[in-house]
């Protein structure tokens, strides 16, 4: 496999980059997709289990579609999480986790994805909600991560995990179809 075989494994939405600008439209955009995500991963689910591929790896030496499941799962509550603290709190630090480390633990090995379906879908339902309701200058407000050592605004938060609902069920979709 080419090194750019493996980057479209890998990324196969192409690498985050950031929005040149932000404002309602692109939130919306941005708000739209994390809206959807849950039944778009729900229908993935129901392709995977009917092809019985949970178990399948997206890529080489990647996660299977049972862990990607999960994976969001995790990733998301993290993410609504941060929101709130950082709309309740002046640029509070997060607590980092250990992406990697937490798929191997045994919920992520051993558990139906449909778990993490429904955890997604109330996780997005919440979340969604708040975004929906905040102010425009709500979405400067920052975070600190301690490991990049850099402040986010909730715009960027908003479009990296934006990113990641497409880049994750890209990921899902390869197993499906292939």
């Amino acid at each position: 496999m080419t090194p750019e075989e493996f980057s479209k494994l890998q990324y196969p939405v192409g690498k985050f980059s950031a929005p040149s600008k932000y404002d309602m439209e692109s939130r919306r955009a941005a708000i739209s997709i994390l809206a959807a995500f849950p039944a778009e991963v729900e229908k993935a689910y129901s392709k995977l289990k009917s092809l019985d591929r949970f178990n399948i790896q997206y890529r080489p030496e990647g996660w299977n579609a049972r862990e990607v499941i999960h994976h969001v799962a995790d990733s998301h509550m993290n993410a609504y999480i941060r929101f709130k603290l950082t709309l309740t709190e002046d640029n509070p630090t997060i607590k980092p986790y250990i992406e990697s480390l937490w798929a191997k633990l045994s919920d992520s090995r051993d558990m139906d994805p449909i778990v993490s379906v429904d955890l997604t879908r109330a996780v997005h339902s919440r979340w969604v909600h708040v975004l929906n309701n905040m102010e425009p200058d709500e979405f400067s407000r920052t975070y600190f991560h301690p490991e990049s050592g850099k402040q986010f605004t909730l715009d960027l938060a908003l479009s990296i995990y934006a990113w990641h609902c497409r880049h994750h069920l890209a990921h899902l979709h390869n197993v499906i179809n292939n």
